[in-house]
């Protein structure tokens, strides 16, 4: 609680790579998250198979070895160290408890937490709706001139593999549709605009 900046920065990056650790065997491709420790948040990607794990966090690269002893309970070989960390998940964020001590480690995937903090930006007249990652337009749920307020689904992205619904963010009226349903995006591209 009374650390410094760079000390939680510390904590947050040791924390997520031994969160990291418990991530599915055989990972043919990278995965990618959000692992956010107080106030900080870092990008986390995790490759590897058979308890061996490639854990990249803000460009660093780190081997780490990891074995789950039962339930919630891994054994870490992380720089040469070995550590045990107790897991356990409440409300959608991980207890990790290691050398006797306690840090809450909300995990996010990448795709999600891009459309969460970039996907949608309201202004004081207005939401100009823009494609926070490349992805196909699967759904369009509204129609220009249309009336529309806050919590109104307004365009349905399908990006790696999953759909991701937008929604209005203001109240007023639906002034452009610039995509069609079908239509591959790419960061950036505005999807409609809502005055």
């Amino acid at each position: 609680a009374g650390r410094s900046p760079g000390a939680r920065g510390r904590v947050a990056r040791r924390d997520a790579r031994r969160l990291a650790a418990g991530a599915a065997p055989g990972l043919e491709e990278p995965v990618k998250f959000e692992a956010q420790a107080g106030a900080e948040t870092i990008p986390v990607e995790v490759v590897g198979a058979d308890g061996r794990f490639t854990v990249t966090m803000g460009g660093e690269r780190l081997a780490v070895d990891a074995r789950a002893n039962g339930e919630g309970i891994w054994s870490i070989l992380l720089d040469g160290a070995s550590h045990v960390a107790d897991v356990t998940e409440q409300d959608g964020v991980y207890l990790v408890d290691v050398e006797g001590e306690r840090y809450a480690i909300r995990v996010e995937e990448e795709s999600r937490y891009i459309i969460r903090t970039r996907g949608a930006q309201g202004q004081v007249l207005g939401q100009v709706l823009k494609a926070p990652m490349p992805g196909k337009v699967t759904l369009i749920e509204v129609a220009v001139g249309q009336a529309v307020v806050p919590g109104d689904g307004l365009i349905v992205l399908e990006a790696m593999k999953m759909e991701n619904e937008f929604k209005a963010q203001v109240a007023g009226t639906v002034k452009e549709i610039r995509v069609a349903a079908g239509q591959a995006v790419n960061p950036g591209d505005v999807l409609l605009v809502v005055e």
